[in-house]
């Protein structure tokens, strides 16, 4: 009889709460718990807790990071059987998804679902604590962070922990000094993704994103968010431990370890910590002797951008400005603004 709705596509099981039927009585039973926030699938390292045991089962292997699907085109391996089906579509070409409303393809039948909603406005995941809603049930996940705290994701290497997964793996890459994304152009590289994608401006000139209070114009939607915050005078960023207030979470990032006193980047020629990278890349410059900030008046080189600020003061060039969120100097108020 089960077997038969493939063919029918009868769907008896019907939830009280929102309308959605199903085929089966156990779909319906896990959907249920979309509404009652039932998880009762609890991981054993960490805690997390999950609807379905085959989800509690997929997140295990994060922790033991085991890859047991291989692809014999290119040797990448994957934790699903279903993502490394999806990969071999890259090497394939194939396609088999299409939307009737724009016309766009896709190799996944999750990835079309989820663009099907962008047209018909559809958000069916709702966070219980704050009624916000989203497309994406993961979208809706890592927003429910912002409620619990949760942070499952460690590094081995620092102890550091982190709410999302996608973070730790950008995180690791500070301790092997990978960097996977390479410009076209011009051959730099860049630890993510979205720093190539900014950095591809550059070549482009492309700046879409304008500021309706200067006029000034940013080739990325984030840098404008945060320009903003100069007309604005908003610190949305809050130090827990003494309520200090900053515009950008990287300063807050770089605050808190005044708190906790942690250097978490070391270098490898020397072992001496720092506690921030631009720290670490400012000392590797005495092992390589490098000097790339150059002065206009004199042509004396320095390592560090600071430096050469000062130096300028000798020959009467800018007036100095500290900012009070990163500390750093810099030579006009603008600059400051900005920065």
């Amino acid at each position: 009889t089960r077997h038969l709705r493939l063919h029918t596509g009868e769907k008896p099981y019907k939830c009280n709460e929102c309308g959605k039927t199903f085929s089966e009585k156990s779909s319906l039973r896990y959907h249920r718990r979309l509404h009652t926030g039932e998880k009762p699938y609890k991981c054993n390292e960490c805690g997390k807790t999950f609807r379905q045991n085959s989800s509690l089962v997929i997140h295990k292997v994060i922790h033991s990071e085991e890859k047991p699907y291989k692809c014999n085109e290119c040797g990448k391996t994957f934790r699903q059987k279903s993502y490394l089906q999806c990969h071999h579509r890259l090497h394939t070409g194939e396609k088999l998804y299409t939307c009737n409303e724009c016309g766009k393809v896709f190799s996944r039948r999750q990835n079309f679902a989820h663009h099907r909603r962008l047209h018909t406005g559809e958000k069916p995941y709702k966070c219980e604590e704050c009624d916000k809603v989203y497309i994406r049930r993961s979208q809706l996940e890592t927003h429910r962070i912002i409620h619990t705290g949760e942070r499952s994701y460690k590094c081995k290497v620092c102890d550091k922990a982190f709410w999302k997964k996608s973070c730790l793996v950008h995180h690791k890459r500070v301790h092997t000094g990978e960097k996977p994304y390479k410009c076209n152009k011009c051959g730099k590289t860049f630890s993510q993704k979205s720093n190539l994608q900014c950095h591809h401006t550059l070549h482009t000139g492309e700046t879409p994103y304008t500021c309706n209070e200067c006029g000034k114009v940013f080739g990325r939607k984030a840098h404008l968010a945060r320009h903003h915050r100069i007309h604005t005078g908003e610190k949305p960023y809050k130090c827990e431990d003494c309520d200090k207030v900053f515009s950008r979470k990287s300063h807050l990032e770089r605050h808190k370890i005044i708190h906790t006193g942690e250097k978490p980047y070391k270098c490898k020629v020397c072992d001496m910590a720092f506690r921030s990278d631009s720290c670490l890349a400012n000392h590797m410059r005495v092992h390589t002797g490098e000097k790339p900030y150059k002065c206009n008046e004199c042509d004396r080189a320095f390592s560090g951008k600071s430096t050469l600020i000062h130096h300028q003061a000798i020959h009467g060039v800018g007036k100095l400005y500290k900012c009070n969120d990163s500390h750093k100097v810099l030579n006009n108020a603008t600059t400051i603004a900005n920065h």
